[in-house]
């Protein structure tokens, strides 16, 4: 596997947010959580990321494995350095005063003492531009010009250009319009199927995240209360009437 969750439990002071969670992905795999507001859900991708408070939690049990190693003592630019994984937070987070293609450039500065950093580089804008034409028609408008569609997929591009293995995204979906959001999730379903790019994405949206996944995890309340292929959660009736509408 190339990320174990185990038993994880995350707080925030004296309120656990986590109450011992435990999944796994694979390299190569779309994978999902589901849940409502309040689940846990920000809180596990902040955990495997490994933001410092006060923005991320405190593990207080557990562990997370990476290829096999605990990364509960790594920090995040570690992760980021050695191209291991990237998170698209919610709420985008992009430089509104840089251009388009600084904010894609700047990404790649953990990686500035690499001989091979320009190559790299322009390989992976280039890969970006193909994903997502509108950010090379606008590559130097500045990010705070750009609509909440196309700060998105700027926030996706950011952190593929990283080149880590895995990305985690944080509620893609938020405030954009069908054609964009549909636009984007093609965009990385094409990027894990040619590049086996690993993505977890934690989505409010069910059936969004269901049709994009292969295999999903529900949170509730900071517990995983099930889990199997997306075909197999989206006909569970719990399932169907707590996220689907049905």
């Amino acid at each position: 596997m190339l990320l174990e969750v185990k038993n994880l439990k995350v707080a925030y002071g004296n309120i656990e947010a986590l109450h011992g969670i435990s999944f796994a992905i694979d390299t190569g795999e779309i994978v999902t959580l589901i849940g409502a507001n309040g689940a846990g859900k920000t809180s596990t991708l902040l955990s495997l990321a490994r933001l410092p408070r006060p923005e991320g939690p405190l593990v207080s049990g557990g562990d997370i494995l990476y290829e096999g190693a605990s990364i509960l003592k790594t920090e995040a630019h570690t992760l980021i350095q050695n191209k291991m994984l990237a998170l698209v937070p919610e709420g985008r987070h992009i430089f509104g005063n840089l251009t388009v293609e600084e904010n894609l450039q700047i990404a790649t500065y953990p990686h500035r003492r690499d001989i091979n950093r320009a190559v790299i580089t322009g390989e992976i804008l280039e890969l970006v531009y193909s994903l997502f034409p509108r950010l090379y028609e606008r590559r130097k408008q500045r990010g705070e010009l750009l609509s909440g569609g196309e700060q998105q997929m700027l926030a996706v591009g950011r952190a593929l250009m990283t080149g880590s293995k895995m990305i985690m995204l944080d509620e893609p979906s938020m405030g954009l319009a069908p054609k964009l959001m549909y636009e984007m999730f093609r965009a990385l379903k094409q990027l894990n199927f040619v590049k086996h790019l690993t993505i977890l994405v934690v989505e409010q949206n069910a059936k969004v995240a269901l049709d994009f996944a292969g295999r999903g995890y529900v949170l509730k309340t900071g517990e995983i209360i099930a889990a199997g292929s997306s075909a197999e959660l989206a006909a569970n009736p719990d399932v169907k009437k707590a996220y689907l509408g049905g």
